[in-house]
């Protein structure tokens, strides 16, 4: 019997039919006619207490990775120091009228900047806060560490650094008392070292939220005050600035230091000595959350939770070496 001969043009068609399925395929799923999270861009604005430090940097990392997700316009800023409440109420009002769909606010002053946040409320915009917050029940969700339980933490690494039958007197660095954070972590501290009945004295200063300040304010507390042994601090600025006094005056073994966040430059001051404790937050994850909660908002999508509390970890010299440690110190650049 005689082969059949292949007709090579069929062949050549049913090819290039094949082909145009298949590219057909694929833009549908990745450009022309995608899923409706790809088609839309809407924009959210990320407004913070600052923008150079390490801290809000890892927060900007956040947001962006989830506006590449949700393929969202991200517009990040903030005044250039932390107590600037005007210029954060100015770059509000100017996101409103700019037609961002969603506000992402970490607040410098609880009280001041609630008119504002109000204001946008009441356009319709949704507000979520991340990291500190505002006076307005207009917010739709707030996003942070429990800043009260961060100041009981704070206590918790008190006791983990200094001697069990120590006299302890202790001098707290606080940065503006007009901020949610800071003064919830003043409180938690306090409530929870007021049982410990090895304490004495308890001595605070308040200082604007750099790092010179910061220092300033600790070489004159502790002038003052010359029996203070224990020095906690809540932020990443005023961290630093109690860092470096302590360096300065020569007090990293008669004074021991409970610092915030994780600034290459205090995660050195802990392998040094000169600090003796880190609570670190999740900043990263404040970023993140805070986007991926603005856009459901704006979808109209249910959310999990209103209220979410981000990890709070201590982190010691003797465990900032352990794998899991690192990660925790390093993971948010």
């Amino acid at each position: 019997m005689k082969q059949n001969k292949k007709n090579p043009r069929l062949y050549l068609a049913a090819f290039l039919g094949i082909a145009v399925i298949a590219a057909l395929l694929h833009f549908s799923y990745n450009g022309f006619i995608k899923p409706d999270i790809q088609r839309k861009n809407h924009k959210i604005t990320m407004i913070t207490k600052s923008t150079d430090s390490q801290f809000f940097r890892s927060v900007f990392s956040g947001g962006n990775a989830a506006a590449t997700e949700y393929n969202v316009e991200l517009v990040t800023e903030g005044p250039e120091d932390e107590e600037d409440y005007e210029t954060q109420n100015r770059m509000i009002r100017d996101a409103v009228s700019d037609g961002t769909d969603a506000i992402v606010l970490s607040a410098v002053d609880y009280n001041a900047n609630a008119e504002a946040v109000n204001e946008a409320a009441g356009r319709g915009i949704p507000v979520v806060i991340i990291d500190s917050d505002v006076n307005s029940k207009a917010v739709s969700c707030r996003i942070s560490t429990d800043n009260y339980e961060a100041g009981r933490m704070t206590a918790e690494a008190v006791e983990l650094v200094t001697e069990p039958e120590a006299e302890l007197n202790i001098g707290i660095v606080n940065f503006d008392k007009n901020t949610e954070n800071g003064s919830q972590r003043e409180a938690g501290f306090k409530d929870a070292v007021s049982a410990d009945k090895r304490v004495k004295s308890i001595e605070t200063t308040y200082v604007l939220s750099t790092i010179d300040d910061a220092n300033r304010g600790t070489k004159e507390l502790l002038s003052l005050n010359p029996d203070i042994n224990v020095i906690v601090t809540f932020n990443e600025w005023t961290s630093l600035g109690v860092g470096r006094a302590i360096d300065d005056l020569g007090s990293k073994d008669s004074v021991a230091v409970i610092a915030f966040d994780s600034n290459e430059e205090s995660v050195n001051m802990l392998e040094t000595g000169v600090v003796d404790a880190l609570i670190v937050q999740n900043p990263y994850a404040m970023g993140y959350l805070g986007i991926e909660s603005a856009y459901k908002l704006i979808e109209n999508e249910q959310l999990e939770s209103t209220d979410v509390d981000t990890e709070t970890t201590i982190v010691t010299a003797e465990n900032m070496f352990k794998p899991e440690y690192q990660k925790i110190l390093f993971k948010y650049e």
